[in-house]
């Protein structure tokens, strides 16, 4: 069994409030979950309205698998448009 993480650091730069990054936060994970089994929470920076750290968690039993699906995930952040990625690490356990 592989247990994949990454952290995607990154910048919603419309946001003027809390409640309006929290929209655009809720429609992304929203998403991953409808599609993907993966777990994701926002990890920091959850009082900044502007930046946002989320932590992702796939288990599989080849690193590929994980790995597929942590992709996906990230290609969904990657395609919204109010959101810039800024960093991502990965690690495997």
């Amino acid at each position: 069994m592989i247990i994949g993480t990454i952290i995607v650091e990154g910048i919603v730069y419309e946001a003027q409030s809390l409640k309006e990054k929290r929209s655009v936060l809720k429609s992304v994970i929203t998403r991953i979950r409808q599609r993907y089994n993966i777990s994701i929470i926002e990890s920091d920076h959850q009082d900044v309205w502007q930046r946002v750290e989320w932590s992702l968690v796939s288990i599989g039993t080849t690193r590929t698998q994980a790995e597929k699906e942590l992709q996906k995930a990230l290609a969904i952040i990657d395609s919204h448009p109010t959101l810039e990625v800024t960093k991502v690490s990965w690690e495997w356990l």
